[in-house]
């Protein structure tokens, strides 16, 4: 019966408990969350940088603030919003409001956004299309939706969690449910119909880089482009006026 008992107490995959589980870790730059950290420098690439004062940039789903240090020097407030209390003492520490909300319910007014980032957020999002509608319900006229995450393919399931997560250790076990994970066309389909036209492009760590980070030569990996969408991509549009 203690056996039992412990198993039924293990996080559900795709349980965001295992952020907090391992919130001490977060900004090791090889623990549980490495794969966070080079995706978190490929998203700060595709920030513009802010064209008026007082921009706001809001990250939802902000984890430990990981993005800061990309976006430092380009302007913003950087509005963080995470369910993880945890996760967002250590994003302030980095420079980040934190606002303790759900993605599906950020208390904040429409348009009050520059840029609205949702970084490998989407995949745990058990409402997709209520997810977009309050991203682009935040950005004001102009402003840019910035997106990364992971698609709804038999790819995806293989690599990104049969692989990353079984094998290569670059997240934490069980971390992604395969029934969250985002179908392109549906959030293609609802950024269009909030009035964001998103454009996607795959991504992927680089090879070389990824063999030489394993054996301590490089500190980091580089995302490179990738031929297709089918595992991990990215998305930027701008809300039509």
């Amino acid at each position: 019966m203690r056996g039992a008992t412990a198993r039924s107490r293990r996080p559900a995959r795709g349980d965001l408990a295992l952020y907090d589980e391992h919130a001490d870790q977060w900004w090791d730059p090889r623990g549980p969350f490495v794969m966070l950290h080079w995706l978190a420098a490929a998203r700060g690439r595709l920030v513009p940088p802010a064209v008026r004062p007082g921009s706001v940039l809001v990250d939802l789903g902000c984890g430990a603030g990981l993005l800061a240090p990309h976006i430092a020097g380009k302007g913003y407030r950087h509005i963080g919003v995470d369910r993880s209390l945890p996760s967002l003492r250590l994003a302030a520490e980095h420079g980040v409001d934190g606002v303790l909300a759900d993605v599906l319910a950020v208390p904040m007014e429409d348009g009050s956004a520059d840029v609205v980032v949702a970084g490998e957020i989407l995949e745990h999002v058990p409402d997709l299309r209520g997810a977009v509608a309050e991203a682009c319900r935040l950005l004001r006229p102009g402003g840019a939706l910035v997106i990364d995450t992971l698609a709804d393919t038999v790819l995806c399931r293989l690599i990104a969690i049969g692989l990353a997560e079984g094998v290569l250790h670059l997240a934490p076990k069980g971390v992604h449910d395969p029934a969250l994970l985002v179908d392109r066309a549906v959030l293609v389909e609802e950024c269009d119909r909030h009035g964001v036209a998103l454009a996607l492009r795959g991504v992927r760590p680089s090879m070389a880089d990824l063999a030489a980070w394993s054996v301590r030569r490089r500190p980091t990996v580089r995302m490179v482009p990738a031929p297709t969408t089918s595992v991990l991509f990215q998305g930027y549009g701008r809300k039509r006026a």
